[in-house]
């Protein structure tokens, strides 16, 4: 029996709920931290709503984040670029859900920012630079994050071949170490308006076997400083399934020969490696590679007749392009707010 649902009621629920968001806001806590110290003690307090802002100055020290925001409610940790973390392990690590983390600098560290079973999180107009591994690392089930408008160079100081600028995964290889010898399933990330190197000295994306359905969309890269070690020798590597990469910008400035294609597919794991979407790309190769160079034992991959490639001597593709009548994608607003 269809039961009469007054025509309001819709108005009353959602009134409510705006004055519970509005009632937390107001409840919010904001923790001005101007050292380590601060930082480390506002980690360990903060609950949905409330705000961290970093002064300006140098902040060293091992800085976890475990307790989660909610949806609509997010934590923040922001800062101006001159707040710097630096640290002998990770710049920052995220254990959490529904962050922002805006506007400061990772200088220094192992790896930069890595999150580890970390979802619905945005990163956003960050800095990372100088580290002696990875730049930012979606790990072990971190799905659904969101990083825009960031930078990231001068990676991989400690092992150029390991250098990637943003990493999306983890190795087969690895996964006995993180996921319990499952597939790394870190899923649907957007990596979006980001700047790429220099200095980065592995792939400036490197998009793992286990992951599927991510988007990396409108990212500048600047080759200059890759150092083809391990296999790091493109701007992205996608070895996961299901990705939409658009509208990105490769330049060889250097023209050097290591940049040997600007984005590549393998198969690094049976299964994986397949169906992505290459569309609306610009590549200045200035090498002897492709613009693109699809390891053909994957399907379903396709190179869009809309790619823009100059200067590589192979050619566009190894593979016949294809007309494309995809949309450019968007991120998903992962904090249910805007994404201003």
């Amino acid at each position: 029996m269809t039961k009469n649902v007054h025509p309001h009621a819709w108005l009353t629920v959602t009134a409510a709920a705006t004055m519970l968001m509005a009632s937390a806001a107001a409840h919010a806590t904001k923790y001005e931290v101007s050292d380590a110290n601060g930082l480390l003690s506002a980690l360990g307090k903060v609950v949905p709503g409330d705000v961290i802002v970093l002064a300006p100055g140098t902040y060293r020290g091992s800085f976890v984040a475990t307790r989660s925001g909610a949806k609509g409610n997010p934590i923040t940790l922001k800062g101006p670029s001159s707040a710097v973390l630096t640290n002998s392990g990770y710049g920052f690590s995220l254990k959490a859900n529904y962050w922002k983390l805006t506007g400061f600098t990772v200088d220094g560290a192992s790896k930069g920012i890595v999150l580890d079973n970390a979802r619905n999180n945005l990163l956003d107009k960050l800095t990372v630079k100088n580290v002696g591994g990875e730049g930012i690392h979606f790990r072990t089930f971190s799905s659904d994050n969101v990083l825009r408008n960031s930078t990231v160079r001068d990676t991989g100081k400690d092992t150029p071949g390991y250098g990637e600028g943003v990493y999306a995964g983890s190795a087969v290889s690895n996964w006995d170490v993180y996921t319990d010898g499952k597939p790394d399933t870190s899923d649907r990330n957007c990596i979006a308006n980001n700047h790429i190197g220099p200095g980065v000295t592995a792939e400036g994306i490197d998009l793992k076997e286990g992951t599927t359905g991510g988007i990396v969309v409108g990212n500048t890269y600047d080759a200059t400083g890759i150092s083809g070690e391990n296999y790091g020798d493109s701007f992205i590597d996608a070895k996961g399934n299901g990705y939409h990469i658009y509208g990105n910008q490769v330049s060889n400035p250097g023209r050097t020969k290591v940049l040997k294609d600007g984005f590549q597919t393998h198969v690094a794991y049976t299964g994986y490696g397949k169906d992505n979407i290459f569309q609306a790309n610009t590549v200045d190769l200035q090498s002897t590679g492709y613009g693109f160079y699809i390891t053909t034992s994957g399907t379903g991959n396709k190179v869009c007749s809309d790619n823009s490639v100059s200067h590589a001597d192979s050619g566009v593709a190894n593979i016949s392009t294809v007309s494309c009548s995809n949309p450019k994608p968007i991120c998903p607003k992962v904090l249910n707010l805007p994404l201003r």
